[in-house]
């Protein structure tokens, strides 16, 4: 065994008497083989398949003790509420922070806790939720064993979130790891909007792993916005999970701005008929950062729909991955499926690779998928300074105008504004409120 993986081996040992659910024996026995399946394969390396242009041998080498000097937490949570309403859970370095939450008035039948204290009256539903030692790959079995604190969302029939639910992770310390583990339970027909932001102190070198479990029953009703915003010299391993019910719908929208390295990793999975689903992303890198989404979408059902839009754009010797993937299975009649990725190079030594997949096993079925790679157009770069724009500012018009259609996919308008302004801020240039408009 690897020193680097020893090192995860013994903080489990250290820590399991802390984390939540150690009172429960189904929980201690499920971390127990998620740590021995880390311990055995270890962090993921190029040789596998699904990581194939994502190395983790920088994240390996880092040390996570904690040491250096802690960011206001204040600071950064108002940086993300901006005082603006709604529901909202804190956590600071994977903990809940009881002080900066504000759950205000919840509808009858939501249930909204931090883990921790959820172990007790919702053992059942958290043991069904929890996850599999099996799941996803070596970093997601890392997660379970170490998750120390998260979400539970449990919306009983027919209850609806007038607001949106945000969860916000703040990494204060520096060279600090948070492990954190969100489950969402929607029952039939509810419906809730939900929010998870990263963010971090500038320039500190944290470590971030999440996992994300959502059940949507039949009907509901969900739609979840990931915004990452961590320090550029941050690595943030993610994963989302869903298991879709008959006529359930649920719409994903990553925006990934954040983290010298990232790895979202997004699947959904059609247990019903008539099931639709939503994946758009977006992401920008620059310097020699490095992000990745990889996702999947199980059509195990007829009648259903997927449409999956993804852009990526990538300044200076970034590297942007896309891997996605369509499986229709034998029966899955009626499969409705697009899948597209477009990446934008900023420059001569950017890179993207993309990999849209569809594997298909049934035969009445409408499906597409395609991927392009290209830089600014130069008639649309010659237009716009034709009409008195030099060419710095055409630009960055037409850079926020290529990220500006994954933004339209969002379709509240509070969270789309927030989005439009993070965008704003991190793209080359000086793009103005009425320039972007």
């Amino acid at each position: 065994m690897s020193s680097d993986v020893q090192t995860w081996v013994d903080a489990f040992g250290s820590r399991q008497a802390g984390l939540p659910g150690a009172d429960q024996p189904w929980l201690s026995a499920l971390r127990r083989r998620a740590i021995d399946r880390f311990a055995s394969e270890g962090w993921p390396t190029t040789r596998v398949e699904a990581w194939r242009h994502t190395s983790l041998a920088a994240l390996a080498q880092q040390t996570f003790d904690g040491s250096g000097t802690q960011a206001s937490v204040d600071e950064l949570v108002q940086s993300v509420r901006q005082g603006e309403g709604g529901h909202w859970l804190v956590f600071v370095d994977g903990q809940f922070d009881a002080a900066h939450s504000d759950l205000g008035v919840l509808p009858d039948g939501a249930v909204v806790k931090p883990l921790s204290a959820a172990m007790a009256d919702h053992a059942s539903d958290i043991e069904s939720l929890f996850g599999a030692a099996e799941d996803g790959s070596s970093p997601s079995a890392l997660n379970l064993a170490l998750a120390g604190d998260g979400a539970l969302i449990r919306l009983a029939r027919g209850v609806a979130l007038e607001q949106p639910l945000h969860l916000v992770f703040v990494a204060a310390g520096a060279r600090t790891a948070s492990f954190v583990r969100n489950l969402v339970i929607a029952e039939s027909a509810a419906q809730a909007t939900i929010v998870e932001h990263f963010v971090g102190a500038h320039e500190a070198e944290n470590f971030s792993n999440s996992a994300t479990r959502l059940s949507v029953a039949q009907d509901a009703r969900i739609t979840h916005l990931k915004l990452q915003q961590e320090s550029t010299k941050a690595f943030h391993l993610g994963s989302i999970d869903v298991a879709q019910s008959q006529g359930s719908y649920f719409a994903s929208h990553s925006v990934s701005l954040g983290a010298r390295l990232a790895r979202h990793d997004i699947n959904t999975r059609f247990d019903g008929q008539r099931c639709e689903s939503l994946f758009n992303g977006l992401y920008y890198v620059d310097g020699r950062r490095h992000v990745d989404h990889h996702t999947l979408i199980g059509h195990a059902q007829p009648r259903c729909v997927s449409h999956e839009y993804y852009r990526g754009i990538m300044a200076d010797t970034s590297h942007g991955v896309f891997t996605g993937r369509i499986l229709v299975a034998p029966g899955a009649d009626g499969t409705d499926a697009i899948q597209r990725n477009d990446s934008l190079l900023l420059s001569r030594l950017a890179k993207s690779d993309a990999r849209p997949e569809l594997e298909i096993y049934a035969d009445d079925v409408k499906c597409a998928h395609g991927a392009t790679v290209g830089r600014l157009d130069k008639d649309s770069l010659f237009y716009l300074r034709s009409r008195g724009l030099d060419e710095a500012h055409a630009r960055e018009i037409l850079i926020y105008a290529f990220a500006a259609a994954s933004v339209l996919r969002i379709e509240n308008e509070s969270l789309r504004k927030r989005i439009e302004s993070a965008v704003r801020t991190i793209l080359p240039g000086e793009i103005t409120q009425e320039a972007a408009a």
